[in-house]
């Protein structure tokens, strides 16, 4: 069973990829170029020599992004299915669709949302190439803590749920969350390397699109998967036929 939920979360991903690479291509890719543009006028500017382009701009907008998005989305299919076959029926007594959706949503959550309040996406031309070790490793660092937050919040509430209510129990744990994670985003370390002239609208249109690329995979995820899932399950437990 676990391998059929996994193909399906493939499949789910690989979905996902199609709808994320049309949305970062019409709308992303516009961002970038103006991004390159003004990185480009700096050098200039400054009588720096432009580097060697080793893969023209047309392949990254186009092949190379197709390529990374459906790797990355059709790896995250994968693991969203696994996460799901441990939590159905163990944790959980929704549905398929309602587990496969309260997941992405955590997911989501955990994976995008807190860690891009600290550390937002950059486009190109933002950021000191210095310090792209450090950033990197604090960017990673918020994921890992907030998904470790996220299911020591998720366990709370189902001790929490026994005494007080699952209601008043979910409640109790979903605001230890947030408090932890604000001293967490109080306690990292900020970094801001936008340069004082890049354009501010082009700045948040970057990051508003980049969040809008992981609303489509986490929302496409969550209710493919929960379709895709749902049968195969319903024919496990003798709710639906069985086709040899």
């Amino acid at each position: 069973m676990v391998g059929k939920l996994l193909l399906r979360g493939m499949l789910a991903g690989l979905i996902a990829g199609i709808l994320v690479f049309a949305f970062a291509h019409i709308f992303g890719e516009p961002l970038v170029d103006a991004a390159i543009a003004f990185e480009e006028a700096s050098a200039q500017a400054t009588g720096e020599t432009a580097e060697p382009e080793i893969v023209s701009r047309a392949t990254q907008a186009g092949l190379g992004l197709f390529t990374g998005v459906m790797a990355y989305s059709i790896a995250v299919g994968g693991l969203f299915s696994l996460a799901f076959a441990f939590v159905h029926g163990r944790f959980s007594s929704l549905s398929p669709r309602g587990t496969s959706a309260v997941i992405a949503i955590a997911a989501f959550v955990a994976v995008v949302l807190v860690p891009g309040i600290k550390y937002p996406a950059n486009p190109p031309a933002v950021g000191n190439p210095d310090t792209i070790g450090v950033r990197t490793e604090l960017f990673f660092l918020m994921i890992a803590v907030s998904l470790a937050s996220l299911v020591a919040a998720i366990a709370l509430s189902r001790r929490l749920g026994d005494r007080f209510g699952l209601w008043n129990g979910a409640i109790i744990a979903g605001i230890a969350y947030l408090v932890f994670i604000g001293f967490v985003l109080y306690l990292l370390p900020p970094i801001n390397e936008v340069p004082e002239n890049f354009s501010a609208m082009v700045l948040w249109r970057f990051r508003s699109t980049t969040l809008g690329m992981h609303a489509i995979l986490w929302t496409t995820l969550g209710l493919v998967f929960g379709v895709l899932a749902e049968r195969p399950l319903a024919a496990k437990s003798g709710l639906l036929p069985t086709f040899r």
